[in-house]
């Protein structure tokens, strides 16, 4: 790929920026955003692009979206299909986490970009519509989304067909909706004259919430001058409104574009009512005195003195934001990965890295924004040294470096990575103990106030019991991995004349340690004995009992199938495990051309026979293993020659809930009947698997073993 230029970058932007606006005026929508795939094809993550119609404080929490995430844009991405939600019932019902942080009237499209015949863009576009919408799109409006799509479509392919794809943005671009017609000198005249003559107060705030106009009249009420309030966000402004409630009505009428009122008291004064009328340009806001109506009584936090703190209603979304996202952090590499989506926009880092302790020594667990070699030099560095760091580490107290200055007067020593400017060193501490360090840089110099102070402290709280909670999953889940695959074959035997592939996956959900097993035994040059099986349950009893039983069929192998089997039946009944197994043994003649099988209770296996055809196999089905000691079993010959291929699998391969396992056996089938005699056994394994229907997260562990019987002057593996 040829280099792409600053300018063909900003030219295929700007085409991106005209059509958004377009598609969400065409639509009627209040908001479009527009997401890009990452450049690496390899990170499954969707960026914030372009964003109309949202403040960039709404839309910072979203601007690096995992295709994995339970967000409407990720599945409409992941699976290629449009993502329709009628209003904040259906968001917090199929999206809980977007239903709590944003708990407000709206309606939602989220959509894939992609022409029909072409490979998917892999980017998203999503619209949002005032609360009163209704339960579905109209025609108008689909048509609209449609036609949206469509250029945005066209844009991204022709810029990637020229070269030139267009990347995501480093940060969202804020892109204006279209604005309404511009007065002209008498019209505005006349206007201001009519907001004049209306009694009490107003004011005007743009999308993020700044004061944009505000009468003398208003600013009398609120107790300050106009030249203090003009420019600034209310809650900021004036310390009495510096609570989530009044903040969160702002942002419910900024969000659903429905008219909103409330009343709150002021200081020494009667209270105030506020009436907020939102649309895509802004939010006019009617101020009058509230005389005797009755209020909730709150308390007026006091002003902070000095550098004014960031808002209280402020600090609570990304706390709540981070809450939620962290729940669903099963590896330490999630936490660092949705830690860093939510606090490195949200906060305004401009870099960010977890550490933890190991043998004495810090250690990277994960980091964004961040060079690799600047984290390398700072991967192993003894507790005991004498640094930030290491700082916290023995004495669980936070710093706080507002400037260069600042950080190297304390550490004259410390190495500085370029563009980084000021830094919060805060202990994670879980269960009364230090179990690691995050650090945030920003890029410029930065006041950290009390009350940032007690925000970042708090969400470092946050991240230090999710990443204690992962690193204890982390260890226990390779623990049950070690486990699982100790008791697997490490290496099947090689027999001549045999050509073998084995393939094992384990479930993809929590802790579970599967039972299910395969082996090949080698009994001489001309004969060999295979077996697969599934011990009931996922726990370290079924992996005990499956170490168990491939031991008893390993030891048993040589003697008839049926025998086999009723022997090992006997041990596990012996053993009284409280599980039952599912086995089929095959005992193989490689000189004779033939195979005996014999199954307790096991999914039939499948036979491909060298002139092509696949047929499935039907061997009486017995008893499951550890019912009764007195089953007893029945074995079945057929024809096994050079060319054959046997198939041994166990049902993670075939079973899904909602699918009959007929239809999925019959597919394992015809891929089998489809593959060229030739294909190594190996592809043909890993095909099977990868088309396996238990769909992710998989909720059962798959075995497969292939066996394929070769000519005399053939000895594969």
């Amino acid at each position: 790929m040829r280099k792409v230029s600053v300018t063909e970058q900003e030219a295929g932007r700007r085409a991106l920026r005209e059509a958004l606006v377009a598609a969400c005026a065409d639509a009627g929508a209040s908001v479009a955003m527009l997401y890009l795939p990452d450049p690496d094809p390899t990170r499954r993550v969707l960026h914030l692009t372009l964003v109309s119609g949202l403040s960039r404080e709404f839309a910072a929490p979203w601007s690096r979206v995992g295709l994995d995430d339970p967000v409407p844009v990720a599945d409409a991405v992941r699976e290629g299909r449009p993502v329709w939600l009628a209003g904040q019932e259906a968001v917090a019902r199929r999206y809980p986490r977007l239903g709590l942080v944003l708990p407000y009237d709206f309606a939602l499209a989220a959509t894939p970009l992609g022409a029909h015949g072409t490979a998917p863009t892999g980017a998203g576009l999503v619209l949002l519509w005032p609360g009163a919408h209704g339960p579905d799109l109209e025609d108008a409006e689909r048509k609209a989304l449609e036609a949206g799509r469509g250029r945005l479509t066209r844009i991204l392919v022709r810029a990637s067909g020229d070269g030139c794809p267009i990347l995501p943005a480093a940060r969202p671009v804020l892109v204006r909706p279209l604005p309404p017609p511009t007065p002209g000198p008498a019209e505005a005249a006349a206007a201001m004259a009519f907001v004049r003559r209306l009694p009490g107060a107003s004011c005007a705030l743009d999308l993020n919430g700044t004061i944009t106009f505000i009468t003398p009249e208003a600013a009398d009420l609120l107790g300050t001058p106009v030249s203090d309030l003009l420019g600034s966000l209310p809650w900021e402004a004036l310390p009495w409104m510096d609570t989530p409630t009044i903040e969160n009505h702002y942002r419910a009428a900024a969000m659903s574009r429905l008219p909103r009122s409330f009343t709150t008291p002021r200081p020494g004064g009667e209270p105030v009512r506020f009436d907020l009328y939102p649309d895509n340009t802004g939010i006019s806001v009617r101020i009058t005195a509230a005389g005797d109506l009755a209020v909730s009584p709150e308390p007026f936090p006091p002003g902070a003195p000095g550098e004014p703190a960031p808002s209280r209603a402020t600090a609570l979304y990304p706390l709540m934001l981070l809450a939620a996202t962290l729940t669903e952090a099963a590896h330490a590499r999630d936490v660092v990965e949705k830690a860093a989506d939510q606090i490195v926009p949200s906060l305004g880092a401009h870099a960010m890295a977890l550490l933890a302790e190991e043998d004495g020594r810090l250690r990277i667990v994960g980091h964004r924004g961040y060079t690799a070699a600047h984290m390398a030099d700072l991967d192993g560095t003894p507790v005991r040294a004498d640094s930030a760091t290491t700082h916290i580490m023995r004495t669980a107290a936070p710093l706080f470096y507002g400037d260069r200055d600042e950080f190297l007067g304390a550490h004259p020593d410390a190495v500085i990575e370029g563009g980084m400017e000021a830094w919060a060193f805060l202990p994670l501490i879980a269960s009364n103990r230090t179990v690691g360090l995050l650090i945030l840089a920003y890029s410029h110099p930065h006041v950290f106030a009390p009350g940032e102070r007690a925000v970042l402290t708090s969400i470092a709280g946050l991240i230090a019991q999710a990443l204690d909670r992962a690193r204890l999953y982390d260890s226990t889940h390779q623990l049950a991995h070690s486990l699982q695959t100790g008791l697997l074959p490490r290496v099947l035997p090689r027999v001549p004349r045999l050509d073998v592939a084995a393939r094992y996956l384990p479930a993809a959900r929590g802790l579970d340690i599967g039972g299910d097993f395969y082996d090949l035994i080698r009994i001489d040059d001309t004969h060999a004995a295979a077996a697969i099986g599934d011990v009931q349950g996922h726990n370290v009893n079924a992996a005990a009992l499956m170490g168990q039983v491939r031991t008893a069929v390993h030891a048993g192998a040589g003697a008839p199938p049926a025998e086999v089997l009723a022997r090992t039946n006997r041990l596990v009944t012996d053993l009284e495990p409280g599980l039952f197994t599912s086995c089929l043994y095959v005992h193989i003649d490689l000189a004779g051309h033939t195979a005996q099988l014999a199954s307790a209770g096991h999914p039939p296996p499948l036979l491909r026979h060298a002139r092509g055809a696949t047929d499935l196999l039907s061997p009486p089905p017995g008893l499951l293993l550890g019912i009764d000691p007195e089953a007893a079993y029945t074995a079945v010959e057929v024809p096994f020659g050079p060319g054959d291929l046997l198939a041994l699998y166990t049902d993670g391969l075939v079973e899904t809930p909602g699918r009959d396992i007929e239809e999925a056996i019959t597919d394992v089938a015809r891929r089998i009947d489809a593959a060229p005699a030739a294909r190594p056994l190996g592809a043909l394994a890993d095909e099977l698997v990868e088309h396996a229907p238990g769909g992710a997260p998989r909720t059962d562990d798959i075995a497969l073993l292939l066996l394929r019987a070769t000519s005399p002057k053939k000895n594969g593996v």
